[in-house]
């Protein structure tokens, strides 16, 4: 049974956890075919829905893949591992276009804003026992809110939007609950939901976000949560558009039960409207980072939603860290009260990056997607030796493998990095990685 490793259990749970428990000590190794499940039922003595139940349990953890009649096998990659582990290294004198990170040039200075904050904390420090949200912050994030037809509702803030999303998902969510996600989709995401015991159900996506049919598939199925990506969507660069923001609120209005959360980390880079789909269910929270706009070590999301989540989200928060450091807080409303980034300016430049490229590579004969934000993706037939290829030509592109369930392959490139001499070596690289485009020399 599986060479030295014996599987063992009466129960399912114990079955699962014996296989990773064996996956831990690297006695089960990526790759490995599963016993057929009849075949580990006779082995074990038990019942074939015992095993049945054990290896849902495992896939829906992220710990097994299922492969049609090939069976059941272990996956490259264990649950426990980050997405962010299936990058390539980027070796000296290689261009990164893999990291996803923002432009420096693009963010704005934080010393004025810090100094401030620092001031405030001098003539008022900030003790136990305080409100957890700065007064002018939340003034200036409701009202920013509501400009873009958020419904006026409670404002809290959490050390990002991952934090915020964990959290609003732990307050509402059991283990075994489903959650209707975008494939492809946010790689860290992809990685949380699982972590948290909870069973991905895959979106699809185009251009203009997460496919109606589709999500009315997740819906009917009974998925416990959804989640969306209003602009500048992670691979793809989704963004939705009016009529269908207007689709997905019918949708959701069917389903008044779901919680329906939100993610505009593109504010603040991207000019195209906010199509909020809030208030389309019972509990809903929208999140906006300052990561891309402000800069990632800026560690803070405002976010809004429903009373009785907001609620859920703090009591939880309070049990934690209990709030967001002020000076961080402080220094966020410097940036948005002073204006110290120009959304249009960013969008702007990396529009200009991202159309080119995109431009490029049609020229080569290679589609490739990117609405909005900062990055391109592009489907391919074969992610390893695309990713490889160009490795070899000096350029480092993300995997789709980060980012994927069981939407087709792809690579994700960033543009942020881009100058305007880039895009035409970068776009013929990428095509001769694909073989396409123009002919290669040999020598």
């Amino acid at each position: 049974m599986l060479g030295e490793y014996r599987i063992e259990g009466r129960r399912a749970s114990e079955i699962a956890a014996s296989v990773e428990r064996a996956i831990g000590a690297g006695e089960l190794q990526p790759g490995e075919v599963l016993p057929p499940l009849r075949e580990l039922a006779v082995y074990l003595e038990v019942n074939p829905n015992t095993v049945a139940a054990a290896y849902r349990t495992l896939r829906d953890r992220g710990v097994i893949e299922t492969a049609g009649r090939r069976g059941s096998r272990i996956r490259p990659r264990p649950a426990s591992t980050s997405r962010e582990a299936l990058q390539a290294v980027v070796p000296p004198g290689v261009r990164n276009a893999a990291d996803g990170n923002p432009d420096p040039a693009l963010l704005p200075s934080l010393e004025e804003a810090l100094a401030e904050a620092a001031a405030r904390n001098t003539r008022r420090p900030v003790l136990y026992g305080m409100p957890a949200i700065d007064d002018d912050l939340e003034a200036l994030a409701r009202a920013a809110f509501l400009r873009d037809g958020v419904p006026e509702s409670p404002v809290a803030v959490a050390s990002g939007s991952l934090d915020a999303i964990e959290r609003v998902l732990a307050a509402h969510l059991r283990p075994g609950d489903a959650v209707a996600v975008e494939d492809p989709g946010w790689g860290s995401l992809l990685d949380l939901i699982p972590a948290l015991g909870l069973r991905p159900v895959p979106v699809g996506v185009d251009d203009d976000g997460p496919i109606p049919a589709r999500m009315a598939a997740a819906l009917d199925s009974g998925v416990r949560a959804v989640m969306v990506t209003d602009r500048a969507q992670n691979p793809t660069g989704a963004a939705l558009s009016g009529p269908r923001s207007a689709e997905l609120r019918t949708l959701l209005s069917g389903h008044r039960d779901v919680l329906l959360i939100e993610d505009d980390h593109g504010h603040g880079i991207v000019d195209l409207p906010l199509r909020p789909l809030a208030g389309a269910t019972d509990h809903w929270v929208l999140v906006r980072s300052t990561a891309k706009a402000y800069g990632p070590d800026l560690r803070l999301a405002a976010l809004t939603g429903d009373t009785v989540t907001i609620d859920r989200f703090r009591g939880r928060q309070r049990l934690g860290p209990g709030w967001v450091s002020h000076l961080i807080q402080h220094a966020v409303a410097h940036l948005w009260r002073t204006s110290a980034v120009s959304p249009a300016a960013v969008a702007g430049a990396y529009g200009e990056r991202r159309d080119a490229l995109i431009r490029a590579l049609a020229e080569r004969g290679v589609r490739a997607r990117g609405r909005s934000g900062m990055n391109v993706w592009v489907p391919v037939p074969d992610e390893t030796g695309a990713v490889s290829r160009l490795l070899h030509s000096g350029w480092a592109v993300a995997p789709g493998a980060r980012f994927r369930m069981q939407s087709p392959p792809g690579i994700r490139i960033t543009v942020s990095g881009l100058a305007a001499d880039d895009i035409t070596p970068l776009a013929a690289a990428v095509a001769g990685a694909m073989g396409v485009g123009e002919a290669r020399r040999y020598e």
